[in-house]
């Protein structure tokens, strides 16, 4: 299955100023998110982005929210994105079939809304590189039930390439900046 351009939106998961101090290897997570966003912008695949209970986990980080020329986000209080009704109003109005996941964390937040997104009748897309859980253990078991519950598991130079789809354009000199 090949992801194309055309198919797919992203969703940009919790990466909340209270909440990314503690993930493991937070800070290169956090630096692959803000380089996937930029390359979906380059591409322009549109980018949802939501925040758990707000009050209690903060804002979405600063670096993440000057990524948008307007940024706007669904609140959330439920663990899975697809159960706050905004976001999946959205996600249905948007009509794309595949939904690239990056944020934290891995097992609770991503897990819930990848399973949901297949319920439905999505094809989740996680950025390995751009999830993470404050415990590595529970994101690599997290990674193997969304890979065995039909998402698919890539990473952020991989899918960036894959929906660029060929060199010589001024797509792939972008994209191909920002990677490397």
């Amino acid at each position: 299955m090949r992801i194309l351009q055309k198919e797919t939106a992203a969703v940009v998961v919790d990466l909340q100023e209270r909440l990314l101090p503690h993930i493991y290897d937070g800070k290169k997570v956090l630096q692959n998110c803000i380089k996937l966003i930029e390359g979906l912008q380059i591409l322009s695949l549109p980018v949802i982005v939501t925040q758990q209970y707000t009050k209690g986990l903060g804002q979405t980080d600063p670096a993440i929210i000057g990524k948008f020329s307007e940024f706007n986000y669904i609140e959330k209080t439920a663990f899975s994105c697809f159960e706050e009704p905004a976001f999946k109003e959205e996600v249905s109005i948007m009509g794309k079939k595949n939904i690239i996941i990056c944020g934290i964390e891995s097992h609770v937040c991503v897990l819930q809304t990848c399973l949901d997104l297949i319920d439905g009748g999505f094809t989740p897309v996680i950025v390995e590189d751009c999830v993470s859980s404050r415990n590595p253990d529970d994101k690599n078991v997290a990674i193997k039930r969304m890979r065995q519950e039909g998402s698919r598991i890539t990473t952020l130079e991989s899918l960036l390439f894959e929906l660029t789809r060929s060199a010589g354009s001024e797509l792939f000199k972008s994209i191909s900046r920002l990677v490397k």
